[in-house]
């Protein structure tokens, strides 16, 4: 078992194998181990090594239970505390992913991914300020990075400075063309600015790219209907819930960053005989608990 290997090597650490019996006669008298600093710090960073190993396979349990021995024996490994803080953060710790993510950062400031991660992990809090505040110290490091561009587009979005955040996803497009969720999120935020036939062709250059994803295609439907083709808005809408049913619920919607007027729009669309009909099918939920065929 790997905790079994994990236990032998610190007992070699410390080299507990090689402490002597007291001869009989001899009193028996309390003695101080002494514990070989630099060997427990080289057996935490082969535990570090290890876990890495591990989040690489997704085995995160034992991945986690290693990296946690690996801070405490190589508590000034910055790497460590990074790893430890993610793998805190893919579990859902978020105060304990953040808490080890900081100290990672204490102890080495130039790692652009752990700003990156806190970032997020701000924003997943919503401290917008905190998270745009961590993001673009981590792009002053590393600048070509189109993930933590659009993330901090995003934060920008939800503290209502859209031409910042625009600014963000061009800049993300700039470094990766085919990055689609920032060409999505261009038409979210023009959407929301009235600018609608804007949004249309945004939406419509992300499914040239992305033809299996959901989200640009409702938008592109929730628009067309609204626009006035009614058939095909709602045949776009059928088609994008047949591809990922999870836009077929407000709530989640919400969480990808719809703004109120499209949320307003897409509410009229999901009202109709048609796409209840289709989330019904499609076994949906609707946000109150209820499936679709039995909403009102």
């Amino acid at each position: 078992m790997l905790q079994r290997s994990t236990l032998l090597s610190l007992f070699l650490a410390v080299g507990l194998g090689a402490v002597a019996q007291p001869a009989l006669g001899q009193a028996v008298v309390p003695r101080t181990l002494k514990l070989d600093s630099k060997e427990l710090e080289k057996t935490g960073l082969v535990l570090f090594k290890e876990a890495v190993y591990l989040s690489q396979f997704q085995q995160v349990e034992p991945a986690l239970a290693r990296v946690k021995l690996a801070t405490q024996l190589a508590p000034k490994s910055a790497d460590a505390w990074a790893l430890l803080g993610g793998l805190y953060l893919s579990q859902k710790e978020v105060d304990k992913g953040i808490s080890a993510l900081e100290k990672s950062r204490t102890l080495n400031a130039k790692n652009a991914g752990v700003h990156f991660s806190l970032g997020a992990a701000y924003f997943g809090q919503e401290k917008y300020e905190q998270a745009a505040q961590l993001l673009t110290m981590g792009l002053k490091i590393k600048p070509d990075v189109p993930e933590a561009l659009f993330d901090l587009g995003n934060t920008f979005y939800k503290m209502g400075k859209l031409k910042d955040a625009i600014k963000q996803y061009e800049k993300s497009l700039d470094q990766n063309e085919k990055f689609w969720p920032a060409i999505n999120n261009i038409g979210l935020v023009q959407y929301e600015k009235g600018e609608v036939s804007r949004a249309i062709k945004q939406w419509k250059a992300a499914i040239e790219i992305d033809q299996k994803s959901g989200e640009p295609k409702l938008a592109l439907a929730v628009a067309t209907y609204v626009e006035g083709d009614k058939e095909e808005g709602l045949s776009l809408a059928m088609s994008a819930l047949k591809l990922d049913g999870r836009y077929g619920k407000v709530a989640f919607l919400e969480e990808n960053l719809w703004g109120e007027k499209l949320i307003a729009d897409t509410k009229v669309v999901f009202a109709t005989p048609e796409i209840q009909a289709a989330l019904s099918e499609l076994d949906v939920e609707t946000d109150d608990g209820t499936s679709a065929s039995t909403s009102p």
